[in-house]
């Protein structure tokens, strides 16, 4: 008598039918489930996409941006330094140029001023080719014609208790005086360096 057999043949056809169905499936749940948050974000993103919102604008340069306008240029002064100052992009800072041939030696620097508005007060960092690393100058001031720059003690070189301060003041829109000024022990200001400058460009 025979034995029967099985068709191995035919449940195969079937399980490879059921899985392209499970296959199918699946994709057409992921497919569902990409569209409806692409529908979400879209409908999130329509009032910002819609024509005639408002766009925000950029922030407004404010008097005390717009004054570091009268560093522009390049200037020279007695001592043998050359700087051209220009805005930087965007128009909220400015960067210096420096050459330097006084009677040391030669050197470069980079400068970048701008105005903080949290302190209120003006920011210069400085690079230059004679050391590594930089300088961070704060609490820059103006009044009128006159900047006022405190220098920290490393700057300033006089030991601990001294204060230092530079001061540049603008005689014309095309010439100013500036000095080095230090006070030991809370005393009288003395200048230990002083220059003066004109606009040749």
């Amino acid at each position: 008598m025979r034995t029967l057999r099985p068709n191995t043949h035919c449940r195969s056809f079937r399980q490879s039918q059921y899985t392209e169905e499970r296959l199918m499936n699946r994709l057409l749940v992921m497919v569902t489930m990409v569209m409806m948050v692409m529908m979400v974000m879209l409908v999130l993103a329509a009032p910002y996409l819609a024509p005639g919102r408002p766009q925000t604008a950029p922030p407004k340069r404010g008097p005390e941006v717009l004054r570091l306008g009268s560093l522009v240029g390049t200037w020279k002064t007695d001592y043998g330094e050359k700087v051209t100052y220009e805005w930087f992009d965007g128009g909220f800072s400015v960067i210096g140029h420096v050459e330097n041939s006084g009677p040391e030696r030669k050197s470069t620097e980079l400068r970048i001023i701008t105005y903080d508005p949290d302190a209120k007060t003006y920011s210069q960092y400085r690079i230059t080719s004679m050391s590594p690393g930089g300088t961070l100058g704060t609490g820059g001031t103006v009044s009128g014609n006159t900047w006022v720059w405190p220098l920290d003690n490393a700057a300033c070189g006089e030991g601990e208790s001294a204060k230092c301060r530079f001061t540049i003041v603008e005689v014309t829109p095309t010439s100013f005086t500036a000095k080095l000024e230090v006070s030991k022990g809370d005393g009288p200001w003395t200048v230990t360096f002083a220059t003066k400058g004109v606009k040749i460009k």
